[in-house]
């Protein structure tokens, strides 16, 4: 079952939970298969733009070299289809490098079949530790507290004083 991560915009006010809600982004582990067959157009598509610079301009020295070295045409096919099975498999990563980058927050894992699953099963999670999590009251104690070191008639832990009774 795929895994999914959640990331979240970081927040200007602490309250801005319910805002910044509808702009959590679930980023699913494991392959993209449109990341591996067309990865400019994904990398576009996702707004991953320092990450799509750095894939053509890795592409286009590599075409160079292929071209200046007189490489054949099957070991840059080759060569072509490892990178795009790297892309496929790191899309993922890519992804969460980027969001990194632009300072957004993991807020949490949720595993699930699909993406609205995995949203329906964060979003009632995260309600339930809200709601758990409300401000506590600090707990009236009815005894005084003694503090600092025990005496020598205090007895610590289950076994009794050395010589005393069993």
């Amino acid at each position: 079952m795929p895994t999914f991560t959640v990331h979240a915009p970081q927040r200007e006010r602490p309250n801005d939970a319910a805002r910044t809600a509808e702009q959590f982004v679930f980023v699913r582990d494991g392959f993209h298969f449109w990341a591996f067959v067309l990865a400019p157009l994904w990398l576009l598509l996702h707004r991953l733009w320092l990450a799509l610079l750095i894939y053509v301009a890795a592409y286009g020295v590599l075409s160079f070299g292929f071209i200046f070295a007189r490489v054949s045409s099957v070991a840059q096919l080759t060569v072509s289809l490892l990178i795009a099975l790297l892309i496929g498999f790191e899309a993922s990563s890519i992804w969460r490098w980027t969001l990194n980058r632009r300072r957004w927050v993991t807020v949490g894992f949720v595993v699930a079949e699909d993406a609205e699953t995995a949203e329906r099963r964060f979003f009632a999670e995260w309600q339930k530790r809200a709601a758990d999590s409300a401000p506590a009251v600090e707990p009236k104690y009815s005894a005084p507290i003694r503090r600092g070191s025990p005496s020598p008639s205090d007895v610590i832990g289950l076994f009794p004083e050395p010589g005393g009774q069993r």
